[in-house]
Order: structure tokens, then sequence, then C-alpha cells
């Protein structure tokens, strides 16, 4: 027999949904972009320093030599 590990979650629909994403969203949106900038730094250099990191590399800043 097949069960599902995750079950059903009841679906909520008029004005009742409508209020609840309407919430979600003010909260989304209220999150300043300079806050999600540097969590998002925070996780690059994060991961950055795992040594089984799968995927591309990320690149380096070039450094420019004057002549």
């Amino acid at each position: 027999m097949i069960e599902t590990v995750k079950p059903n979650t009841e679906m909520i629909e008029g004005t009742e949904a409508f209020t609840r994403f309407e919430n979600a969203m003010k909260k989304v949106l209220s999150v300043p972009k300079a806050e999600i900038q540097k969590r998002i730094e925070e996780h690059r250099k994060e991961a950055a320093l795992n040594p089984n990191k799968r995927g591309p590399k990320p690149k380096g800043k070039k450094e420019t030599t004057s002549g």
C-alpha cells in the first residue's frame, strides 16, 4: 500500500484566503532590501566555505595590474 508522507492541507477559499495572502505579502514586503542583500551575502560567504559544494565555483574578483 502506498501511503502519503505529507497529509493534504485544508483548502481555504473566499475572503479568509485573501486576508491570509494579504497579511503574508505585507510581512514579506516589510523587510528592507538592504537587509535581504545582507543576508544573501552572509549566506554566500558561509556557502563558499563548504568544501563539498556542488556546482560551479563562484567567480573571484579580478585584480587589475597597472603597469
